[in-house]
């Protein structure tokens, strides 16, 4: 056998391999689920968890035979774009899961993102999963965003009203990132806090987001010698900066947030001084955790060599996306079908112990269910890591 021939021979069974092997991988068809969300800069915790949660999930279920929706058995492929937390680029995003054909996509992550995709999704038939909290999105007549999380106005008040009756706060001041997002957060936030008694003694101090030296920033709201600072819609990036600076600069009161947190950058950036800081958690704490939800964080970490708790509140979109798909496979293509099975949707909550169901709610706060029931989780930052104050339900 010559030269030319071996070649071709090698060749010809690489290429009868690569050919197996692809059938073997491709045994099911592909199901395409979106991500679009802020995976870069300061807020980049809040859309990696997000990607993460459902990268580690799609690999769970293509691992163990694939997800089964009406006869046919997908394999889960997820579709992912950066927007950068900026709205034009999450435009670009949702434009490109429409260019695929994906009628699901989860996110954005942010009040601009989630705002600005709107008319794409309702224009091309996609369901969308924001994180982010304005009304408008899940109202009438808005039909195509489920918020995947509890909002700040629902998280809020519950926030104040356990501090106000467990640790005595009565005056509090707010401060944000002179943003849209923090900035809604924020009045939002200053109007439940006033409906709860409290007295608001600082509401009108803003920063900006690439501020190094937030001294001169936090020292007029520190004046007014609060009980309580809230941090309005705070990044997990300016977030230590921010508690650092009040800690250096004798604050001794509660400092709190309505958005969720990274425990790994309030340890690398605030230290010892985040001790006590209060924030939205994941949606399952130790007691609530199901053995699916200790396989899924083990999984998690496994793939990434680390876990993000807000990821306890971030797998439950796609398990959301699926579940619903398999109550009513006709939604596969047709969003109508999707919106027309969320009403009565229930199914089992594999990521809690006991009885607890996948659901939508929201008719309290939007007058439809335009979002998915997961407990409110406050958590408690200490030593390192997060310790649960407190869980309530939101509907």
């Amino acid at each position: 056998m010559n030269r030319r021939t071996i070649l071709k021979s090698a060749v010809a069974a690489a290429a009868l391999t690569a050919s197996m092997a692809g059938s073997a991988w491709a045994e099911n068809p592909v199901l395409k689920i979106g991500f679009v969300g802020v995976t870069s800069g300061p807020a980049a915790a809040w859309g990696i968890s997000n990607q993460r949660s459902m990268e580690t999930r799609a690999a769970w279920i293509n691992e163990t035979g694939g997800y089964t929706i009406g006869d046919v058995t997908y394999d889960i492929e997820i579709v992912s774009f950066d927007d950068q937390k900026d709205p034009k680029r999450a435009i670009a995003g949702m434009e490109k899961m429409a260019q695929e054909g994906i009628h699901y996509v989860v996110g954005p992550n942010v009040d601009d993102g989630a705002a600005a995709v709107r008319p794409v999704a309702e224009a091309n038939g996609i369901m969308y999963f924001p994180y982010a909290f304005p009304k408008e999105l899940y109202t009438a007549p808005a039909s195509n965003a489920v918020l995947g999380m509890v909002a700040n106005y629902q998280s809020g008040p519950a926030i104040y009203k356990h501090l106000m009756e467990n640790e005595g706060v009565k005056t509090v001041a707010f401060i944000a990132a002179n943003e849209s997002d923090p900035l809604s957060q924020r009045d939002g936030g200053v109007a439940a806090a006033k409906e709860l008694g409290l007295e608001v003694v600082s509401d009108n101090v803003t920063y900006q987001v690439d501020t190094t030296d937030f001294t001169p920033v936090l020292t007029p709201v520190l004046r007014s010698r609060p009980d309580l600072l809230v941090l309005s819609g705070v990044s997990p990036a300016n977030a230590p900066q921010l508690i650092r600076s009040a800690r250096e600069l004798g604050f001794q009161g509660l400092i709190s947030t309505e958005t969720a947190q990274d425990a790994q950058v309030l340890a690398e950036g605030a230290g010892d001084l985040a001790n006590g800081f209060i924030s939205v958690g994941g949606a399952s704490t130790p007691e609530l955790a199901s053995d699916a939800m200790r396989e899924f964080v083990q999984r998690y970490t496994d793939m990434f060599g680390e876990y993000n708790d807000e990821s306890n509140t971030k797998v439950y979109a796609l398990e959301y996306i699926l579940e619903t798909l398999k109550a009513n496979p006709a939604a596969m293509t047709d969003v109508q079908a999707f919106q027309a099975t969320m009403d009565s949707f229930e199914a089992p909550n594999p990521y809690m112990v006991g009885d607890a169901k996948l659901r939508y709610v929201g008719d309290s706060s939007f007058g439809q269910k335009r979002q998915v029931a997961v407990p409110l989780v406050v958590n408690v930052y200490q030593d390192g890591k997060f310790e649960t104050l407190f869980v309530a339900e939101v509907d």
